[in-house]
């Protein structure tokens, strides 16, 4: 068994008497896609910040390729790529320009850059746009300059805070695959925060957090599995009334989400099915479906994830 990429130990952090951060603990393997999926304020923002450096934890420990950040985090630095929600590249800059420069903040010089700069144009799918300025491109391109950057001086783990932030549904596909082949040929550890499921849904492994705290941990289809069956959304017409008697007739647990009854059934449309013979006037609407990481969410957490999306992010 290879040693850990990453390791987190009960990790806290707080600002004044606020705990943004509560005894996370989980650990990365070599060459895998890690995802942090949580909306605002579930501490993504503050954890990015402790893992790339920039900010010391209350307390805990973090260790990165046998380093360890609190004694060690020049050694630290060494080993990591990052890329930050907003954009870091100079639009006036050419391709290639803003790539050297970059290469020369990591003491890169000569041939060696200009081999560097190079291989990632080409690897990243900018090569023939290498003289265009960035601000002539596309979102997606304007991404992939960003991770050819982080990439330029060949870190064993690259951290990316919501790296599909402005992309749409196909350049954010697009650039998943790219971090799947960097996973899979080249043997980068890869660590990602999100707040979009289909993000989440193309990592190796998922770590849910809320409120600070890390709620559960797994592949996403591990996850799913876990909420038990098919989810059933009701919109009734008493929520209070229909709760209560859906609970009297057939004896399972009913929550409600935001003026919504959901239940997780293992045969759903069976269910459905009795739910509306035994209560067709109270029922406006029902619908079923196989568990998405929402549902998890919801599941683990009793609120809806974009619910949460208010106020400032931790």
């Amino acid at each position: 068994m290879s040693k850990p990429a990453l390791i987190v130990e009960q990790l806290i952090h707080r600002y004044g008497d606020r705990e943004a951060l509560s005894n996370v603990s989980f650990e990365v393997a070599p060459g895998e896609i890690f995802g942090l999926l949580g909306p605002n304020g579930s501490g993504k923002t503050t954890l990015f910040k402790i893992l790339s450096t920039l900010l010391e934890p209350t307390s805990g420990r973090v260790g990165v390729f046998g380093h360890d950040l609190a004694t060690d985090p020049e050694g630290v630095r060494r080993q990591l790529g990052v890329v930050f929600q907003r954009p870091s590249v100079d639009g006036k800059l050419t391709v290639m320009e803003n790539l050297r420069h970059h290469g020369r903040l990591y003491g890169l010089s000569g041939s060696l850059l200009t081999q560097r700069c190079k291989a990632m144009a080409e690897r990243l799918g900018v090569s023939d746009r290498a003289r265009d300025r960035v601000e002539t491109l596309s979102g997606g391109l304007q991404r992939r300059v960003e991770l050819a950057k982080g990439l330029l001086h060949e870190p064993k783990l690259l951290l990316l805070d919501e790296p599909s932030t402005g992309l749409d549904p196909a350049a954010r596909r697009d650039f998943t695959r790219y971090l799947l082949q960097l996973c899979e040929q080249d043997g980068v550890t890869v660590v990602l925060t999100t707040h979009y499921m289909e993000e989440a849904e193309r990592c190796h492994r998922v770590g849910i957090l809320h409120e600070g705290k890390l709620v559960q941990l797994g592949t996403p289809d591990t996850l799913k599995a876990a909420v038990g069956g098919d989810v059933v959304v009701i919109q009734p017409q008493d929520t209070a009334s229909l709760q209560a008697r859906i609970r009297e007739r057939f004896g399972i647990e009913v929550s409600v989400v935001d003026g919504t009854l959901r239940t997780e059934q293992p045969q759903g449309h069976e269910f459905l099915r009795d739910l509306v013979e035994a209560f067709p006037a109270d029922v406006k609407s029902v619908t079923f479906g196989k568990p998405t990481l929402e549902d998890v969410f919801i599941h683990l957490t009793g609120h809806r994830f974009w619910a949460e999306q208010t106020g400032s992010e931790a």
